[in-house]
């Protein structure tokens, strides 16, 4: 019945799988390095499933962090997601039952693909941004376990495997700078994150950068700049 659906989310996702199962490779080497075996990948990937905070999350548990600096943790790093839904708000909208699982499901890369998706003709909308989320989180569970099981049966030098995700995300994001025409949003990031690496230095610029990334993107999206951007 969705089989149009399920070709034309698959055709769309090749770019996040050929990544994501590469990455989800380096994250199972990296946590199978450390003690943790392949049921901690599987259970990580799918209820956790949070890219770079899974790689932190790493380091976390080899350090013998408390739940609540766990948390704060992660608040800090997935602080852009607050800037994500707000632009997924329209987008959401007609998504029922699904909506909880595409916001849990919002990667830096999903979320690229959402954005700048058309449904195709023929397709139902909902079926086909539930199928891009969706294959993007089974690439990257598939990858994770094959890390794994490669990592506890060959020993690897690990070393440069946790930067993987740091450079996908930079070639999305020059994909989608390349391929859309309106950069407004893009622009507002790069100008108040260099802003604050000045002011606040590199080991302190993130959460500032954050905090007026959000409050810029509420200021246009009340004003309908959503449209223009």
């Amino acid at each position: 019945m969705y089989k149009k659906d399920m070709r034309e989310a698959f055709l769309t996702t090749i770019p996040v799988m050929m990544g994501y199962i590469v990455l989800g490779m380096a994250f199972g080497m990296l946590l199978e390095s450390k003690g943790y075996g392949v049921i901690y990948a599987l259970l990580m990937s799918c209820f956790i499933y949070a890219g770079s905070m899974q790689f932190v999350a790493i380091n976390l548990l080899t350090s013998g962090a408390t739940l609540i600096s766990g948390a704060i943790m992660t608040l800090l790093i997935n602080a852009r997601h607050l800037v994500y839904g707000l632009s997924m708000i329209k987008k959401f909208e007609g998504m029922g039952k699904l909506k909880p699982y595409m916001i849990f499901s919002l990667t830096d890369e999903t979320y690229s693909l959402l954005v700048a998706s058309q449904t195709p003709e023929g397709c139902h909308e909902k079926i086909y941004l539930f199928l891009i989320s969706f294959f993007d989180q089974c690439y990257w569970v598939v990858g994770s376990l094959v890390g794994s099981l490669i990592g506890s049966l060959i020993t690897i030098n690990t070393t440069g495997l946790d930067f993987a995700m740091t450079a996908l995300f930079v070639v999305i994001v020059l994909e989608q700078f390349l391929t859309n025409e309106k950069h407004l949003y893009t622009y507002i990031g790069f100008i108040i994150s260099i802003l604050c690496l000045i002011i606040f230095g590199s080991e302190s610029f993130i959460i500032p950068s954050m905090i007026g990334i959000l409050l810029s993107l509420i200021i246009l999206y009340q004003k309908g700049g959503k449209e223009n951007a």
